[in-house]
């Protein structure tokens, strides 16, 4: 309620360009698609929404062009899909489960134009995945999700994966 009522605030004046910091911070997944629709609903009608996020997704599904910012620094700006084009393979695979680390070591590695562990989740990124879900699948002990790269995948790979100390 207070993140709809901060949005009816912001367009009390009937504005051409709005501010917005975070707003679906705090949201359940109803309420978030719910302002998704109104914001989608003022780009439709030509306003201009300056939005801040930390949500990948939000920002992928919102955005006509975004920058990418750490500490300051500019790292990427332009159309998100062709950000993620430019900047990253088409196609992920998380890889998680017994024996994971053994897997990315011995097939991992190899089948994926560029891997990465973390955890316990091994992260594949390639140009087509068939060969490396192909051997997945011969792999009971080990669970994957095969999904398209993202705004998030971009972000993670020009910032770091690593919690920094902001202090």
């Amino acid at each position: 309620m207070k993140r709809r009522l901060v949005l009816a605030r912001a367009l009390v004046n009937d504005p051409e360009l709005i501010f917005l910091d975070e707003p679906t911070t705090g949201l359940d997944p109803q309420a978030r698609h719910l302002m998704w629709e109104k914001l989608r609903l003022l780009l439709r009608e030509g306003r201009t929404i300056l939005l801040t996020t930390h949500f990948m997704d939000e920002a992928e599904r919102l955005c006509d062009r975004l920058a990418i910012i750490d500490h300051g620094r500019m790292l990427a700006q332009g159309a998100p899909h062709a950000l993620i084009a430019e900047h990253i393979e088409p196609e992920v695979v998380e890889v998680y489960g017994e024996g994971v680390e053994d897997w990315f070591a011995s097939r991992g590695k190899a089948l994926s134009a560029r891997a990465e562990i973390h955890g316990e989740t091994a992260f594949c990124y390639l140009q087509d995945a068939e060969a490396l879900v192909a051997n997945l699948k011969a792999r009971p002990s080990l669970r994957f999700l095969h999904r398209r790269a993202n705004l998030e995948d971009l972000f993670l790979k020009l910032t770091g994966r690593e919690m920094r100390d902001d202090a």
